[in-house]
C-alpha cells in the first residue's frame, strides 16, 4: 500500500520539487497536479519564481491550473508584485492559462510597460485574454504606447496581442501609424498590415512599412 504525507501526496512530492535534477521536479510537479491539493497551491507558486528550467515552470503552471481559481488566483496576483521578474512573468503566464477575469484589474499599465521584456510579453497576453468586454479599445491604447520597443520577439509579441484584439485595434494602431518615430510607426504599420492579413510575415510586414515611409519621404510621395 502506497502511503502518503500530510498532503495527500506520496511522500517527498513536496520535496521534489526543489530537488536538484530537473527531471524529478518535473515529475513531483505532475504528481501534485494529477492530485490536486490546495494545501500545495502556495509551494507550486513559490517554485514559479525560481524554476530554471522551462519544461517544469509549464508543469508547475499546469499543476495549478488544475486547481481550483478561488485558490490561485488570489496568490498569483499576489506574486504580480514581486521583486523578481520571473515571480511575475510565470503568475502572469499562469493567470492567463486560468483565465479568470477576477485577475483582470491587477494587469496594471505598469505591468503593460514593465522594463523586463519577458514580463511585458507575459502582461499583453495576460491582458488579451483577461479583459472585460467594452474594455478592448483602451487596452488597445494602452498596449500602442509600447509599440517600437524591444527586441524583434518582443515586437512580434505585441503586434500578436493587438491582432487578438481584432478591429477595436484598429483605431489605436493607425493613430500610431502618424507617430514621428520611425520605429513607433513602422511597428503600428506592420501590425496594421497583419490585421489585415493574419497570413502575412512580420518580417515582410515591416520591410513593407519602411518601404512606404521611404516612398512618401520623396518628392511627389503621398
Amino acid at each position: 500500500m502506497t502511503t502518503t504525507d500530510q498532503d495527500g501526496h506520496t511522500p517527498g512530492a513536496l520535496r521534489g520539487l526543489e530537488d536538484a535534477r530537473a527531471s524529478v521536479r518535473l515529475r513531483a510537479a505532475l504528481s501534485i497536479g494529477s492530485n490536486p491539493d490546495e494545501r500545495c497551491v502556495d509551494k507550486l507558486v513559490e517554485r514559479c519564481a525560481v524554476e530554471p528550467d522551462f519544461s517544469v515552470r509549464e508543469t508547475l503552471t499546469w499543476a495549478l491550473t488544475r486547481h481550483p481559481a478561488s485558490h490561485t488566483v488570489p496568490r498569483l496576483t499576489g506574486e504580480l508584485r514581486s521583486g523578481r521578474a520571473q515571480a511575475r512573468s510565470q503568475a502572469l503566464h499562469t493567470l492567463s492559462k486560468i483565465g479568470d477575469g477576477r485577475a483582470w484589474p491587477e494587469i496594471t499599465p505598469e505591468l503593460l510597460s514593465d522594463a523586463d521584456e519577458e514580463v511585458a510579453r507575459s502582461a499583453w497576453r495576460a491582458a488579451v485574454v483577461l479583459v472585460p468586454e467594452g474594455e478592448e479599445s483602451a487596452l488597445a491604447a494602452a498596449l500602442v504606447t509600447q509599440l517600437g520597443q524591444g527586441a524583434r520577439e518582443t515586437r512580434l509579441s505585441l503586434s500578436r496581442a493587438l491582432i487578438a484584439l481584432g478591429g477595436t485595434a484598429f483605431p489605436a494602431v493607425r493613430a500610431a501609424m502618424e507617430d514621428p518615430d520611425p520605429r513607433v510607426r513602422h511597428h503600428a504599420m506592420a501590425t496594421e498590415r497583419l490585421l489585415r492579413d493574419p497570413d502575412a510575415g512580420f518580417e515582410d510586414a515591416v520591410e513593407e512599412a519602411k518601404r512606404v515611409t521611404a516612398l512618401r519621404g520623396r518628392p511627389g510621395g503621398e
